[in-house]
């Protein structure tokens, strides 16, 4: 517990940061050698967790426009009864590391402000509930016990406060708010924040997740003034959600997403995606260089829900045989060639093709291969990940070796699936191809998907596509054109692959440009550009528009 003369001078220190900064910096000072840091880690798991999770219902959100009375049953009953006795913050940070996670971010504080450590700033706390204890110090602890990175979530907004202070309780407009109101809003995440970074030892991610201006920019310089190496991840640098980027990024990035459709726990018409479904978005991830945070969300008593547990184990099984083709590497010269996905240890020159979608692939069978972007070289290896190649149980006339040879069209790969992994020989997830000195076959081509706009021609409304090609690579007369969609629902993005493709496009002065017919005035498109190279399709990333 901080004591009231830390507290008065860690306040002291703040209020001296608050006058150096501006209302409008946004603020970027995570150190480039720890951002390589953690885009190495390349895997960590988010926890969602709350003491709304009783219900079962959305973390924080339902406060927003609630009545007066389910606001006061929520914020003075219902955290009579938040008693995670069963929380193992141990057995979460087993299995996090047996998936090949190397980091956890738990959520200190959502939106609702309920603070899930013993806090000075508000009572609004753990250490008022049934449970009584410290809960977030359980899990920097058992996180730095397995050997993992700790983060922490915050969100500086807090409906708590604007309710305690008579505000209505929204996501949007903070600019509204009385300045000494909003004096003291900022205040109360500065504290909070100088009492996260204070009383747990050094804390090695943060991820802000709403507030705007001062609020989340406060938060920050704190953060990174009382511990100069932790990286900030949401807050100052791009973190989709429910969805990955069109195309490889080469700023530090970080994905996070639900195992099913919400981010605490949801005990009834919940729908999971599968184990196969999400170490296939763990593989495009990586590919794409970016870090995978896949959330889990304990049940109230603290316990991780059985079939969370079951699609971790059923990761910590993949990751067993393959991880090291998803820790500490790098994008290949292109993400992926159709369902082959790569990474790459440009140090060792070591290529990991990734062979997705291979269903119903049975043991003992040998299947071929083309990697049209590889060249090999005279000290070249190939072998499948976990397996020696020398034996086949039960079959002993089945020879495992992996062969391969380079040919013009590239490099041909004949495997066998070995390992026993299941009882019944069915393993339906990936296998991985070591590639040993490896070495680019082409010059990719370099194009981005440019913002669209509406235009009126002839008296016909269209959406016109813009493209531009930054590098031409090795490829004299590259076709190009787009795709594109209704752009999915927030959750199905990731489950969405139909495209429309439009035809093949002139190239001026290495732009491009498609117009759509609007047809409907209330479609949001997502489209992106396309190069075709013979070796390869190129992607630009996803951008929309509306037409309306």
């Amino acid at each position: 517990m901080i004591k009231s003369g830390i507290t008065i001078l860690l306040l002291s220190f703040s209020i001296a940061l608050w006058a150096q900064t501006t209302n409008n910096e946004v603020l970027n000072l995570n150190k480039p050698e720890r951002v390589e840091w953690f885009r190495d880690l390349g895997f960590g798991l988010f926890v969602h967790f709350s003491f709304d999770s009783q219900l079962g219902i959305v973390i924080s959100h339902s406060m927003v426009g609630a009545s007066d009375d389910y606001l006061d049953r929520y914020i003075n009953e219902l955290p009579k009864t938040f008693n995670p006795k069963d929380f193992d913050a141990k057995e979460i940070a087993t299995l996090a590391k047996l998936a090949g996670m190397k980091y956890i971010v738990f959520t200190t504080k959502h939106h609702s402000g309920f603070c899930m450590w013993d806090t000075e700033t508000t009572d609004f706390n753990i250490t008022n509930t049934p449970y009584k204890k410290d809960l977030l110090e359980e899990y920097v602890e058992a996180t730095r016990e397995a050997g993992l990175a700790v983060g922490f979530y915050f969100s500086p907004e807090d409906f708590h406060f604007l309710l305690e202070n008579g505000l209505e309780i929204r996501r949007t407009n903070i600019n509204d708010i009385p300045q000494h109101i909003m004096n003291k809003y900022v205040e109360l995440n500065e504290l909070q924040t100088i009492e996260l970074m204070a009383k747990y030892g050094d804390i090695d991610i943060l991820f802000y997740d709403g507030g705007e201006g001062p609020l989340v920019e406060k938060c920050k310089q704190v953060a990174w003034e009382l511990h100069p190496d932790v990286v900030i991840t949401r807050g100052a640098m791009e973190t989709p959600e429910q969805t990955l980027p069109g195309a490889t990024l080469l700023d530090p990035w970080e994905a996070c997403l639900t195992m099913g459709t919400q981010w605490a726990y949801k005990p009834a018409n919940e729908a999971y995606k599968t184990g196969a479904r999400l170490i296939d978005i763990l593989v495009e991830t990586r590919a794409k260089g970016g870090n995978q945070l896949l959330n889990i969300g304990p049940k109230p008593s603290g316990d991780v829900p059985e079939e969370q547990e079951n699609l971790l184990r059923e990761i910590a099984a993949w990751n067993f045989v393959n991880g090291e083709a998803i820790e500490a590497t790098k994008p290949w010269i292109i993400p992926n060639e159709e369902n082959i996905w790569f990474t790459w240890k440009p140090e060792e020159k070591t290529l990991y093709a990734i062979l997705t979608k291979q269903t119903e692939w049975p043991r003992g069978e040998r299947r071929e291969f083309v990697l049209k972007s590889v060249n090999t070289t005279e000290n070249t290896n190939v072998e499948v990940l976990g397996q020696s190649g020398k034996r086949v149980e039960y079959m002993p006339d089945i020879n495992g070796t992996t062969f391969f040879k380079q040919e013009e069209d590239g490099l041909h790969i004949s495997c066998v699936r070995a390992q026993r992994l299941y009882n019944n020989h069915k393993w339906n997830y990936p296998l991985v191809l070591k590639i040993t000195n490896a070495r680019p076959a082409f010059t990719p081509s370099v194009v981005v998907t440019e913002e669209a706009e509406i235009i009126q021609s002839g008296g016909t409304s269209y959406i016109q596509f813009n493209g531009k090609i930054i590098e031409q690579g090795d490829q004299e007369n590259l076709k190009v054109c787009f795709q594109y969609r209704p752009r999915p629902e927030f959750i199905d993005e990731l489950n969405s692959n139909e495209w429309t493709e439009t035809k093949n496009l002139e190239i001026d002065d290495n732009f491009f440009m498609f117009r759509l017919p609007v047809k409907n005035q209330k479609i949001t498109y997502q489209y992106r550009t396309v190069a075709k190279h013979p070796k390869a399709t190129i992607y630009g990333n996803y951008k929309t528009i509306s037409s309306n």
